[in-house]
């Protein structure tokens, strides 16, 4: 089972590096009036590690929510 672990973070890394390198055109992304122009891989890289953090930050509260309300009753 290993093995194919191993084997899917590879697949994993190779499709990330073709996308990086075939996306390499410049992206302006706009806020608030705040304007930013970056390489649309580093824009999805950046995206999905806010992603990640925040959607861990969610489980872990969710988690100690549960927790808590267990035990109370």
């Amino acid at each position: 089972m290993r093995w194919f672990y191993i084997a899917l973070i590879v697949v994993f890394v190779a499709a990330t590096v073709v996308f990086a390198a075939q996306n390499t055109q410049t992206v302006t992304v706009t806020f608030l009036q705040s304007a930013v122009s970056t390489p649309l891989a580093l824009l999805v890289f950046v995206v999905y590690l806010l992603g990640a953090a925040t959607g861990g930050s969610l489980y872990a509260l969710l988690r100690r929510s549960v927790q808590g309300s267990r035990r109370a009753a």
